[in-house]
């Protein structure tokens, strides 16, 4: 009896966990809706759009294993779900027992579908096909739309039928508040529906569907090979839409970048380019979307060590630790040299030599600002934002520029292997990520976005085991932030967050399979490497270090303590002569120094310092440190001579009273 009642036990509280276990199959995170027996009702009766169901079971091993799908599924038409939305329903929760028998679940998974507008009554229709892979399941989904008579059409789901000819050609050469898009496809081709509801939640832009079987919409538009988009300008021209491939994710994305589309709800400011708003907005930098420019990367430094840094008094302990990490992580893989990269090895020699437990972040910033006025070093004092702009402030800015560092960092790593050997990081498998997560989880100012970070490292980051994987990491990451805050009221309407890299800028990377984007990540990797690589960098916008003319040489011999730099030689001539000045320089960069070239400081004091245990000294503070050592040895010696000479006196007397 003890035995069997040892058995029960333990098959309940097996039950009890893998019920309480049901909530990581699903989470809050996911893009979709998790109901239950008390909401289903209320969320299906009446609704406005239609719903897909999935009723499953936490146990079901089947359902443990479909769920990845289901949430890919989800993820994939997110942006249908006004018009047709996604969910799922555990009927192994206590809660739901009733509701799952009322709804005659008999088998895991079921699926079901509910028409928009339906009865409290309804208990939804039963899919029964047995592929339940995603582009099948889509493909149903547009078929309850379909299925939808007039009056009973949700509410937000745009017009799904074909148009003629007769509709379309009349439309040519009128001018429009919006784009027209008109893709023509074979009858049995679910890419033209697939499209018009991929742009459901985008303002700015309207999709038509046409068939190949009309000949006078064929002759006059002259397309000849299927699926094609025609587009249709606002202001009267009319002309094909180039696509790299013929395909539904390169036909959505192409169509969410034309200028003045943005998804609703957006700031309607963001129009035809730079916002219009330019008196509470930062001056529009025009840029190229295909390069990285170093006045982001300089701003994220900028206000990184002013801003987010200065709320820590003193730093000791773990952050001490945290902080000189970064920063030898930077003086070794920030690409291309110059006053930057100086002054970040710099701070790193002067956190190395100092043996404290803590130092005040007055110091950090002193160093920063360059208050010993050490040649070559700077950092610029403005936020310059040029593809971290936003269309308003408070958008992208910061949080931009970081993620450009660091995936500019990883792309270094990858090409310069050996650049953190004997630093104290090379002994990590991913030290860029590793580095980046105890920065984020010490500094970073947004503490929610710090914990989401955190929780997908630890997550995953443990099964990075290179360099190439380090850089992979980094990208679907950030592309899973994308993904995530699409939509919200941080996605700027000029620069919508969306799978990146887009069509546009590698049509290589992306692919399908079985009628699902996927990404080519051999293709992806080749992309990451030459747009975060040294060579893409652009010096345009940034702040350059204030050049004076030489001054004479201090006859106090400076000393500097030996630093190892990328791109720079010892003993600098040259004077004020800009680096693009200077023919055997290869590639210089506009306002940098060169190779052979250390700019002057301000104030003409070029080179008139000693640097010693991480503090700065003039000559004239070296000479006070010469005559005070130069009087206490005087001192000493006096003092010695006058105890040596008391002391023999002491002696010989003692010795002549012995007598």
């Amino acid at each position: 009896m003890f035995r069997l009642w040892f058995l029960a036990a333990a098959v309940l509280w097996l039950a009890r966990g893998s019920a309480g276990g049901s909530a990581r199959l699903y989470t809050e995170e996911d893009p979709l809706v998790i109901l239950s027996g008390g909401s289903l009702k209320p969320t299906i009766t009446n609704s406005s759009s239609a719903w897909l169901v999935q009723f499953y079971s936490s146990w079901c091993g089947h359902c443990i294993q479909y769920s990845s799908t289901w949430k890919a599924l989800a993820q994939d038409v997110k942006d249908w779900q006004e018009a047709i939305a996604v969910a799922v329903l555990d009927c192994a929760q206590e809660e739901n027992f009733d509701v799952c028998k009322e709804f005659s679940i008999k088998f895991y998974p079921t699926f079901k579908y509910f028409r928009a507008h339906s009865l409290s009554s309804d208990r939804g229709a039963i899919h029964r096909g047995a592929d339940r892979e995603i582009q099948s399941v889509r493909q149903l989904m547009i078929n309850v739309l379909q299925n939808h008579t007039k009056l009973d059409w949700p509410q937000r789901c745009p017009q799904l039928e074909v148009y003629s000819s007769a509709e379309l050609l009349p439309l040519l050469g009128q001018r429009s508040d919006h784009y027209t898009a008109i893709i023509v496809e074979e009858p049995d081709s679910y890419v033209g529906r697939e499209v018009i509801l991929d742009l459901l939640q985008y303002s700015g832009v309207q999709v038509r569907r046409a068939l190949s079987s009309d000949r006078p919409l064929l002759d006059a538009l002259n397309i000849a090979a299927f699926p094609s988009i025609y587009l249709l300008h606002p202001n009267g021209t009319h002309a094909h839409l180039h696509s790299e491939k013929r395909l539904r994710f390169f036909f959505s994305s192409l169509l969410r970048a034309l200028p003045g589309v943005q998804r609703r709800g957006g700031s309607a400011a963001a129009q035809m380019g730079a916002p219009q708003d330019k008196q509470t907005s930062e001056p529009w930098r025009d840029f190229d979307r295909s390069r990285v420019y170093t006045a982001d990367l300089e701003s994220a430094l900028h206000y990184l060590l002013r801003v987010e840094l200065a709320a820590h008094t003193t730093l000791q302990g773990e952050e001490l630790k945290v902080f000189k990490d970064f920063v030898t992580l930077v003086a070794k893989l920030y690409p291309g040299g110059g006053s930057v990269v100086k002054l970040m090895e710099t701070l790193s020699d002067w956190l190395l030599s100092l043996p404290l437990e803590q130092i005040p972040y007055q110091a950090v910033l002193d160093l920063v600002n360059n208050k010993m006025t050490i040649s070559g070093v700077f950092l610029g004092a403005e936020l310059r934002w040029v593809g971290c702009q936003a269309s308003r402030p408070g958008l992208r800015g910061y949080p931009c520029s970081l993620w450009t560092l660091f995936h500019v960092l990883t792309v270094q790593h990858d090409a310069t292997p050996t650049a953190l050997d004997n630093t104290g990081l090379e002994a990590e498998v991913a030290p860029v990520l590793q580095v980046m997560r105890r920065y984020i989880r010490t500094f970073f100012g947004c503490k929610e976005c710090g914990q989401h970070f955190e929780q997908a490292a630890a997550a995953s980051m443990d099964g990075v085991t290179g360099r190439e994987q380090q850089v992979l990491w980094l990208w679907n990451q950030h592309n899973r932030v994308n993904a995530r805050l699409s939509g919200s009221l941080s996605d700027d309407p000029l620069f919508p967050k969306a799978p990146w890299p887009s069509p546009a800028l590698c049509p290589s990377c992306h692919e399908e399979k079985n009628g699902v984007h996927v990404w080519n990540q051999g293709n992806v990797l080749r992309f990451l490497r030459h747009h975060y690589g040294a060579a893409n960098l652009s010096p345009k916008y940034s702040l350059t270090p204030p050049l004076v003319p030489a001054a004479l040489p201090d006859p106090v011999q400076t000393v500097q303590p030996p630093v190892e730099r990328r791109g720079t030689t010892r003993g600098g001539g040259g004077g004020g002569r800009k680096a693009e000045e200077q023919p055997e320089q290869p590639e210089p960069r506009p306002g940098h120094p060169g190779k052979n070239e250390v700019p002057q400081q301000r104030g003409g004091n070029a080179g008139g310092g000693v640097w010693i245990l991480g503090l700065g000294f003039n000559s004239i503070d070296m000479s006070l440190c010469v005559v005070l050592y130069v009087c206490s040895c005087l001192f000493l010696m006096l003092l010695f001579f006058f105890f040596k000479v008391r002391s023999r006196r002491w002696k010989l007397r003692h010795s002549r009273l012995y007598v």
